[in-house]
């Protein structure tokens, strides 16, 4: 008796080149990408491209090595690796100088906040004083701790640990 053997599918998906230039050039942009588990979206969230297909792609970049992947409350996180921004750049022939976001120092804008001078901080005797006040107001005259005539009661059959009452 001849036996048939199934041939098994390999689930590769194709994705217009397009879409994965589209996807490829907003990971290289921001350094990081986020999808929501969601293969039955018609759009991603950020970008003008099916859902699946961006999991698709970076599930693809994931195992060449090229992002790492989290996944968390129904959300797939991918980061770029140094060998996925060499690829990328590859892929798109971009330039050396050009960088992901993630790699970019923020500019600061603000000027550091001036520490304040020491005439403008209180003096020593006034902390003392002060401490001293606190010390007073928390604890005072009060004794910490249950009262003197505090009793408590502790019966048999009651609450965990004790044996349980008999039923007649």
């Amino acid at each position: 008796i001849p036996r048939v053997f199934a041939q098994k599918s390999l689930g590769k998906m194709l994705i217009p080149k397009k879409n994965l230039k589209v996807v490829y050039e907003h990971l290289f942009k921001e350094g990081v990408m986020v999808a929501k588990k969601d293969f039955n979206l018609p759009k991603h969230s950020e970008i003008d491209v099916p859902n699946l297909q961006v999991i698709k792609a970076l599930q693809s970049l994931k195992s060449r090595g090229y992002v790492k992947e989290q996944f968390s409350w129904r959300w797939y996180y991918w980061y770029l690796t140094n060998e996925g921004i060499q690829y990328l750049r590859d892929y798109l022939h971009l330039p050396q100088e050009i960088v992901p976001a993630t790699l970019k120092r923020p500019v600061r804008t603000e000027t550091a906040k001036p520490r304040p001078r020491e005439s403008d901080r209180p003096s020593r005797e006034d902390r003392d004083e002060r401490d001293a006040y606190r010390r007073t107001q928390e604890f005072g005259d009060k004794k910490i701790g249950p009262g003197v005539d505090f009793d408590p009661q502790f019966r048999q059959g009651y609450g965990r640990g004790g044996p349980k009452p008999f039923m007649s």
